[in-house]
């Protein structure tokens, strides 16, 4: 015993209760406390967390803008089709989504693989999983709506479609989901994951005229993820459609180009306005459906357009770099006349007996048999390669370095497509000093240069608008594919007197009309076609070949350059195609023809 007494058992029962209290109190407050928190400081923020779970945001894609050619014909349009999309709940959701639609469309796990990662990059927008679906498919995921999980959309949104397919693919291009990286380049501000963008062409390069301005709509879920209607507490914003774009293309031109080019061979075409540099056709061959690309292509059949031998996606007119061979000899032609060094009767000491013995190497002519004696004119008109090596040496590698320069070549023309190359050409007679070492081997490099060979490459652009500059008075016209803003300034101007150009403009005449003219076939019946042939050098196999021709002669509406890869001589492969080419658009366009006594040789 302790001395003490215990509590009696009233007193016990008393403070059991006060403790029971106490804790009841302290439990009331907290929980006061906390929907005080709750309802008061935090309701903004539950509140938002709420309308995440029960709002979802629909992107409404805005209407292309339609492409038209320069006579109003439609080149790209917009038609109906159907978008489906998912709403996820959660990366579990989206994965049963995925996995139930695959089934339906036939994606492979590859597609619904890339599908999830785009979810993981950007979780709160819905997921695009296809973009250009058919009714049938459409149908299909209808009538299994129910077995489906919640969050699938489907909505109609505009299809942008190719009407010419291959026809005019390299030009006009063709539109495709914006990347990642260009999500972050300034001219994209504004843009988000799913939007189309034009990928290549015209599309690429007027992308900001032709998209238009991306419209919204609010819509209320379900826990399932399904919609149960528009949600009204916030206004959607419409879709603005792009505006329409017309082009200097002739669709009528384009499809002859189409039909005149062998379709078993790789090349290119283009066809300007001399005045204006007006692109009136642009064909590159092979070329490729842009319609395959719209909706997104598979891995598979790009794969397969990517490592085809033909290279259907290179856009030759303006990518890919030829030695011109003898078309080049104008621009040789141009610089010795300028300085002096040659006028349209000058011969060279040596005449053309098939070849040229230099420095103990032999430079053949073309034609084994010779030209005998010929005067720059004759030169040019019969394509004397022994003419133009000893002009060559006469110049001189330095002024045809700089002269070349002078007359345009070694920069981009400008035009409003991408991926324009600037062409080849010698940087310095130091280069070649150190790359050859003798003055001899270096001369020899000359004489390859004056025929249009060597460390010499063009564009099938560069060489139709040199050749533009030939037809309009010398001035180099900046080739323009669209009409839109102000007409684009020349890109310079040959340093030529017209008493030089005009030279240079009746051998081109004879080339065509007179008799020893390298294209005298492909001469027309009803106006003066002028141009100049040329076979290059192909280290893969049979020689290219090139014609670049302009007419009417006295008052050019339209320059053509044609090259066929492998195709042999200019004579034979290419100049007919221009021919025919020209005359057919004269024909369409109404040219009054020549005058027969201009004619030459009719």
């Amino acid at each position: 015993m302790n001395g003490l007494s215990p509590l009696p058992p009233v007193l016990r029962r008393n403070r059991g209760s006060v403790a029971r209290w106490f804790v009841m109190i302290v439990l009331l407050l907290g929980l006061a406390t906390q929907f005080f928190r709750v309802q008061i400081l935090k309701h903004t923020a539950y509140a938002l967390r709420s309308d995440e779970n029960r709002i979802r945001t629909l992107p409404l894609p805005a209407a292309r803008g339609t492409i038209y050619d320069r006579n109003g014909r439609v080149i790209a349009e917009n038609v109906p089709g159907y978008s489906i999309s998912v709403l996820p709940l959660s990366a579990d959701s989206l994965r049963l989504a995925l996995q139930g639609l695959a089934a339906i469309l036939g994606h492979s796990d590859d597609k619904v693989e890339r599908l999830f990662a785009s979810y993981l990059k950007h979780p709160n927008r819905p997921i695009t999983v296809e973009s250009d679906a058919s009714f049938a498919e459409v149908s299909a995921i209808e009538e299994r709506r129910s077995y489906l999980p919640g969050g699938i959309v489907i909505e109609t949104a505009p299809k942008r479609h190719y009407p010419w397919g291959p026809a005019l693919a390299h030009v006009v291009g063709y539109v495709g989901e914006i990347s990642d990286a260009e999500l972050k380049l300034l001219e994209f501000e504004g843009y988000t994951p799913g939007s189309l963008v034009g990928r290549t062409g015209v599309e690429r390069v007027y992308n900001q005229v032709l998209a238009g301005t991306p419209g919204v709509r609010y819509v209320e879920v379900n826990a399932l993820g399904r919609i149960v209607g528009e949600f009204r507490g916030r206004e959607g914003r419409p879709p603005l459609p792009g505006r329409d774009l017309h082009l200097n293309l002739d669709l009528d031109l384009q499809q002859r180009v189409v039909e005149l080019f062998p379709d078993t061979m790789r090349g290119a075409v283009v066809a300007l306005e001399p005045a204006s540099g007006a692109v009136l056709a642009m064909y590159s061959a092979p070329s490729f459906d842009p319609n395959a690309f719209v909706g997104g292509i598979e891995p598979d059949e790009w794969r397969v357009l990517n490592t085809d031998p033909t290279q259907p996606l290179f856009n030759r007119t303006v990518s890919a770099a030829y030695a011109p061979g003898s078309v080049f000899k104008l621009a040789l032609a141009g610089i010795a006349i300028r300085g002096d060094y040659a006028e349209a009767d000058t011969e060279m000491p040596i005449p053309c007996r098939g070849a040229l013995l230099y420095y103990g190497r032999v430079f053949k002519d073309w034609k084994p048999a010779g030209h005998g004696s010929l005067g720059l004119s004759g030169a040019i008109r019969e394509s004397c390669d022994v003419f133009f090596y000893q002009l060559g040496l006469r110049v001189g590698l330095e002024n045809i370095i700089s002269g070349v320069r002078e007359f345009g070549f070694g920069t981009p023309t400008g035009i409003d497509l991408p991926s324009e190359i600037s062409g080849a050409f010698p940087p310095s007679t130091e280069w070649y000093t150190e790359r050859y070492g003798r003055s001899g081997w270096t001369n020899s490099v000359v004489l390859n240069l004056s025929i249009g060979q060597g460390e010499n490459a063009q564009s099938p652009l560069k060489m139709a608008q040199f050749f533009a500059a030939l037809a309009a008075e010398g001035t180099l016209p900046t080739p323009r594919v669209a009409r839109y803003g102000p007409m684009a300034e020349p890109a310079g101007r040959l340093p030529l007197s017209r008493e030089q150009l005009a030279v240079l403009d009746s051998a081109l005449v004879a080339v065509v009309n007179e008799a020893g003219g390298t294209a005298r076939g492909s001469r027309l019946r009803r106006w003066t076609l002028a141009g100049k042939t040329g076979t290059s050098q192909n280290p893969h196999g049979d020689d290219h070949a090139w014609f670049v021709g302009f007419a009417p002669a006295g008052d050019p509406k339209i320059v053509a350059a044609v090259i066929v890869e492998a195709g042999g001589h200019g004579s034979t492969a290419a100049a007919p195609i221009v021919s025919r080419l020209i005359d057919f658009y004269l024909e369409k366009e109404g040219v009054e023809p020549d005058d027969e006594r201009l004619v030459v040789g009719q």
